[in-house]
């Protein structure tokens, strides 16, 4: 006999995916951010390109909103129209720059390359007449030093790739800095409620503390490349001019490019006699330990004080991961780390009611 069919509502049942055990869900969450991690280690490394030039579309970004708010403290006009004068000046100095060495250096590369390869093989002759390196015919050592640096990236391995790149992250900079706001509301959006707050303060103090680094960055340019030129001049070392643009340049990596532009000056020194090697060498360690000891040290206690050794090894890390652009980037984004570390934790030990440790004085965003 069939038995009537039941009343009774339909309850549901916890099926396989359902995990109420504490246990089980707090070693699962574990699991979920030791998976993520490795998907983030291995997303930065296969996108690590497309990220880079993000990256320099930020730094791009900041220095127009910097230059920006600069003009706003003399000239009252709205924001678009100072960021549209920032534009017109940064470009136009830039051609200017590009002028002047096109139509009154460009000779000079050239003998700058010959002069260059000629002392190089000069020393390793005298190394090899001291044993320090097997006698025969020169070696590429040149070029395997500079290869040591890090790859370069594909991105910008030809003239072609470096122009796209330029280009792309000029125009990355060029839309964050229209309106920022925009894109801080929108990486608000995917976090917690609780935790928006705290991030606009972790992104304000990053954006004044990265404005204030990359200042100070094209005030030591500025003053290696000018005081090098005149110095230089007054030593009667040839392709002054030349040499103060390349330091100039190369003073916007730390470490790395005084080495560099104090080996190029040291050789076109030498390569005009002896008292012009000396006088170079002089100006060398002169402008250095000037810009060391009060250029750079003013600007990091206004900003983040950054120990050099931890900064070379940011270079290196960088240069050997992701080449040349690596090594351009990494005084900004370690200092970024830097800033957010340094608030993530005070904000932890605010919630824990403790007093967070002073590491520096915080300061207020612009």
């Amino acid at each position: 006999m069939a038995r009537p069919p039941t009343t009774e509502p339909h309850v549901e049942r916890p099926g396989p995916a359902e995990f109420r055990d504490p246990l089980v869900r707090r070693e699962l969450q574990k699991a979920a951010v030791w998976f993520g991690l490795a998907l983030l280690i291995v997303g930065v490394i296969v996108l690590a390109q497309p990220l880079l030039l993000i990256v320099g579309g930020m730094i791009f970004a900041v220095f127009l909103d910097g230059g920006a708010r600069l003009l706003g403290r003399v000239l009252p006009i709205r924001r678009g129209l100072r960021l549209l004068l920032v534009l017109i000046l940064g470009f136009g100095f830039l051609a200017w720059v590009i002028w002047f060495a096109g139509t009154t250096i460009a000779a000079q590369f050239e003998a700058l390359r010959g002069v260059v390869t000629l002392q190089f093989n000069r020393l390793m002759e005298f190394a090899a007449s001291l044993g320090l390196i097997p006698k025969g015919p020169p070696t590429n050592l040149g070029s395997q030093l500079l290869g040591s640096v890090g790859r370069l990236t594909s991105a910008v391995g030809s003239a072609i790739g470096a122009l796209t790149s330029v280009i792309l992250m000029i125009v990355i900079g060029i839309f964050l800095a229209i309106e920022p706001r925009i894109y801080d509301r929108g990486i608000a959006w995917m976090l917690p409620i609780r935790h928006r707050e705290r991030f606009y303060r972790i992104a304000a103090h990053v954006g004044f503390t990265l404005r204030r680094l990359l200042f100070g960055r094209l005030l030591g340019m500025v003053f290696e490349g000018v005081f090098t030129w005149i110095m230089l001049s007054l030593g009667g070392v040839p392709m002054a001019a030349l040499l103060g643009l390349i330091t100039g340049l190369l003073a916007f990596i730390p470490n790395i490019g005084a080495i560099t532009s104090g080996v190029l000056m040291v050789a076109v020194g030498f390569s005009a006699g002896p008292h012009q090697g000396l006088w170079a060498i002089f100006v060398y360690f002169f402008v250095q330990n000037v810009d060391g000891y009060l250029v750079i040290p003013y600007i990091a206690r206004r900003t983040v004080d950054l120990a050099p050794a931890i900064v070379l090894a940011m270079q290196l890390l960088m240069g050997a991961l992701f080449g040349l652009l690596g090594v351009l980037f990494a005084d900004p984004i370690l200092a970024t780390l830097k800033v957010m570390l340094v608030d993530l934790s005070g904000a932890h030990a605010e919630d824990e009611g403790e007093t967070p440790e002073v590491v520096g004085k915080k300061p207020k965003p612009a």
